[in-house]
């Protein structure tokens, strides 16, 4: 037995009366937590190790509910672009050309991106080279909804990627049977639906029938652009993605859609009808997708969380500016200071998180019985004091640098800023050198914006 006790924080518990302790403690034992509130002394015994944080917050570890792990060694490969130059000249060239080792490593790269920003659960959208996703998460020590990206058509599609529909549901069934539950239970298998653009209605009702039958999630990205939505009416007689896919009974309690932003009024009531649950993005949405109608879809009761997406389109994998967007954009864009609060955004990011990857019962909260994941902020820093409202600092002030400590499933991720499970300075200068020879090997040429002398 391992027991872990955190004193004397003020603790955002997330619970659902919301409650929050200004001196309260923690108590861990192997990967739950057992007590939140006010020690005794029988608490105390037996403790392995007892952490005074007086003055610093304790919250649940934030919930990434759209990431791309194998995308992480591009970034900085298609800014400034438009989106079909984006995915078809650079990331599709990019990562169709990556082994699977370099996808564990990229995939590791990311873990610790998102660990050094508190975030202890996420979503992976899918990777082509599952086992080394797999590996990565694994060690990182992270939990997760891992997927293979699935496609069995469209236009642009690298050579290697073009697969038959019996094909690819067969590596979905063999990655489900080798990768859930594994890592103590931290890593579940998801289908995934990369778009619609790629994915015949076969595909679509095969796969919805294979989740369903093995008890997990589905994540496709949806309504992402304007052009999806005509080429879905071109394709369907006149009927849009979301309600295409209404029609065929793929929307359900069980699927993520990612992005989201070109949906309807009556397309959010389709979302809330069916308990459809969303992933905002909003910086890799203000690049180039455009505002999805949050406040609007929170307001009716559609399960609304936050991702990063993909390195090359944010460019950072960093939940706590992901926050403080998301909380920005919507007051811009509908007038009112009201839109999206502080309490909202941190809701959205960690109990909605939770409920997005259907592990509510277990992670994103701080409750008695649940999964210990939680991170340790020290506020104390010049960017972010004083510090009179905590909640609405940690959505408005904080940053990531603040997060000083992580844990995942009672084990320390990350403790003091350091990462604790594997090392940091290994994957930079793996990271480093294999991200040239990736470009190099994918023939992507970057321009110079200056006049450069080499």
């Amino acid at each position: 037995m391992s027991r872990i006790i955190l004193k004397d924080a003020y603790i955002i518990t997330m619970n659902k009366c919301r409650q929050v302790y200004e001196k309260g403690s923690i108590v861990v034992e192997n990967d739950k937590i057992i007590k939140v509130g006010e020690l005794i002394d029988s608490d105390l015994t037996d403790a392995a190790e007892i952490i005074d944080l007086k003055g610093k917050i304790v919250m649940p570890g934030l919930i990434n509910t759209h990431v791309h792990m194998s995308q992480q060694l591009g970034r900085g490969l298609a800014d400034d672009v438009d989106l079909l130059t984006w995915l078809r000249d650079r990331i599709w060239p990019y990562e169709s050309s990556m082994t699977e080792e370099e996808q564990y490593i990229s995939a590791l790269a990311c873990c610790v991106e998102m660990i050094k920003s508190g975030v202890t659960s996420f979503a992976e959208s899918g990777g082509f080279h599952v086992d080394g996703l797999g590996r990565a998460v694994d060690e990182a020590g992270l939990r997760c909804a891992l997927a293979r990206s699935t496609m069995d058509s469209g236009v642009g599609l690298p050579l290697s990627w073009r697969e038959s529909t019996d094909y690819t549901l067969n590596k979905q069934e063999e990655a489900f049977e080798k990768w859930n539950n594994k890592g103590n239970g931290r890593i579940k298998y998801w289908f995934a639906i990369r778009t619609i653009f790629n994915a015949t209605d076969e595909l679509l009702i095969r796969t919805k029938e294979l989740a369903d039958r093995h008890g997990t999630g589905i994540h496709m990205h949806i309504a992402e652009i304007p052009g999806e939505i005509d080429y879905v009416k071109e394709r369907t007689g006149g009927y849009s993605t979301v309600e295409h896919l209404s029609r065929i009974g793929f929307l359900d309690k069980n699927i993520l859609g990612a992005h989201t932003v070109w949906l309807t009024d009556k397309e959010v009531d389709l979302f809330r009808l069916h308990n459809v649950k969303s992933s905002h993005n909003p910086a890799a949405a203000m690049r180039v997708l455009g505002f999805a109608k949050v406040p609007e879809m929170l307001k009716k009761g559609v399960v609304v969380s936050i991702g990063t997406d993909g390195a090359p389109c944010n460019n950072r994998m960093d939940m706590v500016d992901e926050m403080y967007l998301t909380a920005l954009i919507h007051k811009g864009r509908t007038l009112s200071p009201k839109t999206t609060p502080a309490e909202t955004i941190i809701e959205m990011a960690t109990i909605n998180g939770a409920k997005t990857i259907l592990r509510e019962e277990e992670t994103g909260s701080l409750e008695v019985g649940k999964k210990a994941d939680l991170i340790v902020i020290d506020p104390r820093s010049i960017g972010n004091m004083p510090q009179h409202d905590p909640v609405s600092s940690i959505v408005y002030s904080m940053h990531s640098t603040n997060i000083e400590s992580t844990m995942c499933d009672g084990r320390w991720l990350m403790k003091n800023r350091k990462v604790a499970v594997v090392s940091e300075e290994d994957i930079l200068d793996r990271a480093e050198e294999m991200a040239e020879k990736i470009r190099k090997r994918a023939g992507i040429v970057i321009p110079d914006r200056f006049p450069t002398i080499r």
